[in-house]
């Protein structure tokens, strides 16, 4: 029987094969020292509690690379988990920005493809919750084998709604392998999450006033926050030490639509799921890129991540799949100067690009 092998939506050449992997490691071996890693993408305190007690507020909290906790509809949603201390030898570049063990109980698990960057069994198993785990066709079977049940699989195009925000699997240019066998027999791609109904039309309640809100939240507001280990900053610090950041957070919606684009090359389907879709938030990745003849096809710069935010038509851009791993020749700092650069030169809003530190909670709504 002939094994089923997945494929990108344009015809493109990957540059995976072990001779160009060979050339690039030869070539970066004297680049790398000349690079400068002295940049931290910086971690501030989370607001722990606040993320174990809220059912109300959507909110987005960048834990690093591209993993994220969103908070929508009542659903606590974490994006290609991985709190990994290390890849391919090379330890985290900064911490998560929330420790795996103060997450909330996770009901849904997005998984964009099999890259180790984007799915760490191990980091999978340690968070808490029902874990509805969604991930792109062919990779259940490698979930279930792992022990995991609760798996659903998609090919692109595919949605399921689940408590009334439906989770629809949409293309990238990307690949997959885990293992020397395996080279794309799982898909790739990214989601998007569009809330059909409120929380409370859901569970045929009325759904709480904002003053309701407000008083079931504000103990958990006033409570101290448990310390950990590593350095975190202010807002007013990272603002300081961030290059083109601005922690003045716009306000989205209360029932936002949210683009997890995952891994991918620049290709034309960022226009298309910008016309299937009316976008709030766009998650994009903005790093992995150099070398480009190599990296190119599968990761996009940051230059062409902001042609893709604005082929999708999203209002805002959060940055992310940088800062936390070294797994190309360029640097967190390159990618931020870089994107800034681009940005100015479209002349695309400040407050249009949402750079988070690690850790910060962007609460879409007011409080």
């Amino acid at each position: 029987m002939r094994i089923r092998r997945f494929v990108n939506q344009d015809p493109v050449k990957q540059q995976n094969s072990y001779n160009q992997l060979k050339r690039w490691q030869k070539e970066r071996v004297n680049k790398l020292k000349l690079k400068d890693y002295s940049y931290k993408v910086p971690n501030i305190e989370p607001d722990v509690t606040f993320l174990q007690n809220n059912k109300i507020q959507p909110t987005i909290t960048w834990i690093g690379h591209s993993t994220f906790l969103i908070q929508l509809a009542g659903l606590n949603i974490v994006t290609d988990p991985v709190w990994a201390g290390q890849m391919a030898f090379r330890k985290r570049l900064a911490p998560p920005g929330v420790p795996i063990k103060d997450m909330p109980p996770i009901d849904i698990v997005l998984i964009s493809h099999s890259h180790y960057d984007h799915l760490s069994i191990s980091s999978l198993r340690q968070l808490k919750g029902a874990k509805q785990i969604l991930v792109p066709a062919g990779l259940s079977v490698k979930l279930r084998l792992k022990g995991f049940t609760n798996v659903e699989e998609f090919h692109w195009w595919e949605a399921l709604t689940i408590r009334g925000v439906k989770f629809t699997f949409v293309p990238s240019q990307h690949w997959t392998r885990r293992n020397p066998w395996d080279t794309n027999r799982s898909h790739w791609g990214g989601f998007v999450m569009e809330v059909k109904q409120s929380c409370g039309d859901q569970l045929g309640q009325v759904a709480p006033s904002r003053e309701q809100e407000e008083a079931a939240l504000a103990p958990y507001r006033e409570a101290a926050v448990s310390s950990h280990e590593i350095t975190r900053l202010t807002k007013e610090q990272v603002k300081k030490e961030t290059p083109h950041t601005c922690c003045e957070r716009p306000l989205v919606s209360a029932s936002p639509t949210i683009y997890f684009a995952g891994d991918s090359g620049y290709f034309d389907g960022f226009k298309e799921i910008g016309c299937r879709f009316d976008i709030d938030v766009a998650l994009l990745p903005i790093g992995a890129y150099e070398p480009e003849w190599f990296m190119g096809p599968q990761h996009v710069t940051p230059e062409e991540a902001l042609q893709a935010f604005e082929d999708t038509g999203a209002r805002w851009f959060v940055p992310m799949h940088y800062g936390a791993f070294k797994l190309a020749d360029d640097t967190p700092r390159e990618a931020l100067d870089r994107l800034e650069a681009d940005r100015c030169r479209r002349t695309i809003e400040e407050q249009r690009l949402v750079v988070l530190p690690h850790g910060e909670t962007w609460k879409l709504t007011e409080q």
